[in-house]
């Protein structure tokens, strides 16, 4: 391969590779503090940076200020270019771009090592939000929970995400666009407890689908001297503790429970 196909065909790539950020770019929705670069095709006299206004405005040479709050960056392109064909240009040909973020910002509080304030740069998912603030920490549960607020949005409504599906078993519809004051939170996992006769009696992680012979085994499993047959489960039922005995090892255990596994008798 010679040097001009070698550059042709990485030019190509390159290309290919900036087609889903600029699709991106031009659906994002323009708000206040966003510095907006706009360019008229053979007519840079007209060529103007302008910062979106409190009142969601911007000025444009010749026609003066227009509203562009809550437009994609394409329409406000379209925008602009029709108010210019009204009697100023022929044929305008308008690109715009965001030159800086300022407008929106979401809240990530809970498990998750770096909680605070972030700006949602164009098109984010809840995923990469989370990375930006560091992750998920060990302690953290299945549940992401999002309050959203803003016009038409009912503002007791919550959005809620199971992560465990999102993350591992990879349901990529769960993966939604984080906007502009969201708050999320990430839930702290919830826990059982393995105590008695294992080799690691302790509180563990709650996960969906934990059978007590699982959760033996998680703790290490069975001391010598354990009574296999006599697993009992301390769990709150309705505000009160109750005991069950002898337990099958298939039982499925539930956040909360004490597992008890009694020394066996000699």
């Amino acid at each position: 391969m010679n040097i001009m196909n070698f550059l042709h065909r990485f030019v190509f790539v390159f290309l290919v590779a900036l087609i889903p950020f600029t699709a991106s770019a031009q659906d994002y929705s323009v708000g206040e503090g966003d510095i907006l670069e706009i360019r008229v095709y053979e007519n840079e006299d007209l060529d103007t940076t302008s910062r979106v206004s409190s009142e969601g405005t911007i000025r444009v040479p010749l026609i003066g200020e227009i509203r562009v709050e809550e437009m994609t960056v394409s329409q406000v392109s379209t925008l602009i270019e029709k108010m210019l064909a009204d009697g100023y240009l022929i044929s305008p040909q308008v690109d715009v771009f965001i030159k800086e973020h300022r407008s929106k910002q979401a809240v990530i509080l809970g498990q998750i090592h770096k909680p605070g304030q972030y700006e949602v740069r164009g098109q984010v998912t809840l995923l990469e939000f989370i990375s930006t603030a560091g992750g998920l920490t060990d302690d953290a549960g299945s549940t992401a929970i999002i309050k959203r607020t803003g016009e038409g949005v009912d503002q007791k409504d919550k959005i809620v995400i199971n992560l465990e599906n999102l993350i591992e078993k990879g349901d990529a519809s769960l993966n939604i666009n984080i906007q502009g004051n969201d708050s999320i939170y990430i839930s702290k996992a919830e826990t059982y407890y393995v105590s008695g006769e294992v080799n690691k009696p302790d509180s563990y992680k709650y996960e969906t689908d934990v059978t007590v012979i699982k959760a033996v085994t998680m703790a290490g499993g069975f001391s010598k001297i354990a009574a296999k047959n006599k697993v009992n489960i301390i769990r709150t039922v309705n505000g009160e503790k109750q005991i069950f005995e002898r337990v099958n090892m298939d039982e499925p255990v539930l956040p909360g429970d004490v597992i008890v596994v009694p020394e066996g008798l000699w």
